[in-house]
């Protein structure tokens, strides 16, 4: 499973021209899920997304976490993520989930994240995105659950 996260200020996301959701400062996820993924890679990144000191405190230094600055999230599905570019110029994505797998796990990770009383907004899976934000930093990092 792979996930950029994006500290924003705001993000949305609109399908076919209108928004269908929302957040307020927090975090972007753009999220991958590949073949072979499982429960335990669901349950690691969640438990690093809600705990990631990457908001900053009173002395600009980041200590904070998403819970701690009461911060949202916006989780967007994107299977983009697992392209392969060794060969030619056309992306293949043969590493990425089938589709019915990969949406079933990206609503469980979602419903992890929300565990703990954190607001969770969607985009929607398999539609054509737009995904407006404003990066605060800009800070954004990957993170790969293969790569404990």
């Amino acid at each position: 499973m792979r996930v950029i996260i994006q500290r924003v200020k705001e993000a949305k996301v609109l399908v076919a021209d209108k928004e269908i959701s929302s957040i307020g400062k927090g975090l972007l996820l753009l999220v991958a899920i590949g073949k072979g993924d499982s429960y335990a890679d669901i349950s690691y990144l969640a438990d690093k997304i809600k705990n990631i000191r990457i908001f900053e405190d009173n002395n600009e230094k980041m200590n904070l976490n998403l819970k701690q600055t009461k911060g949202q999230i916006l989780s967007v599905p994107q299977f983009t993520l697992y392209a392969d570019t060794a060969k030619g110029n056309r992306p293949g994505f043969d590493k990425a989930a089938d589709a019915k797998t990969a949406e079933k796990i990206w609503k469980e990770f979602n419903n992890l994240l929300r565990d703990d009383a954190i607001s969770v907004e969607e985009g929607r899976f398999a539609a054509k995105m737009q995904v407006k934000l404003i990066n605060d930093g800009p800070v954004t990092i990957w993170l790969d659950s293969k790569e404990k």
